[in-house]
């Protein structure tokens, strides 16, 4: 719950567009997500994605099965408003990805930028990398987005991990085939940069 009061309180006294990780289009993401090839029926969850505008771009492209999971009510509250009728096309969670239950083999790609780099607890992780092995189908996809190594140590307020490549890989196993990672520098709606690291793999077939 203290999760949750913060994530809520975070988007209460900003607007969704004042948040640091904000984008007005998240063109990497997109750019992994369109390169899988996936049709337009593919289940796709962006966790973490609460007011980001992914879903708005996904649904443009004619994705028919997006589903967006966050801590905060409030940030989704934010991304229904913007999207108006067009909410109603989204499966929308609200809950913690360590403590969610979703759905075994349902989703063939996993999105998650900037949430993966605030689980500094092993356990948090740990049941993080579960619940995507449990969730994914075989040969999914999954995209994460952290912090690089030369990225900040801090965001709204908490200390984040920073992840090089292959130590974010090696943080989902052998389960999981890397496919490729690349990094950006993402400017804040205020002008500072950020280095995100993107890590690009598939869930092996058991």
């Amino acid at each position: 719950m203290q999760t949750r009061d913060h994530w809520d309180s975070v988007y209460e006294h900003k607007g969704s567009s004042q948040v640091s990780w904000y984008r007005p289009h998240l063109e990497q993401s997109l750019r992994f997500i369109e390169g899988a090839g996936l049709g337009h029926d593919a289940a796709i969850i962006d966790v973490g994605g609460g007011a980001s505008t992914l879903v708005d771009d996904l649904l443009a492209r004619g994705y028919l099965n997006v589903s967006v999971l966050d801590v905060s009510s409030k940030a989704m509250e934010s991304a229904k408003a913007r999207l108006g009728d067009n909410a109603e096309l989204v499966k929308w969670l609200v809950a913690d990805i360590t403590q969610a239950e979703l759905p075994s083999n349902a989703y063939d790609f996993w999105h998650d930028r900037a949430v993966f780099h605030f689980l500094r607890d092993e356990e948090d992780r740990r049941r993080y990398v579960a619940a995507v092995r449990r969730s994914l189908k075989p040969g999914a996809h999954i995209l994460v987005a952290t912090f690089g190594p030369e990225g900040p140590t801090r965001c709204s307020g908490l200390e984040v991990v920073r992840y090089g490549p292959e130590e974010l890989h090696a943080e989902f196993g052998g389960a999981f085939q890397k496919v490729g990672s690349l990094t950006e520098i993402h400017r804040t709606p205020w002008g500072t940069e950020q280095q995100f690291l993107y890590c690009h793999c598939r869930l092996q077939p058991a």
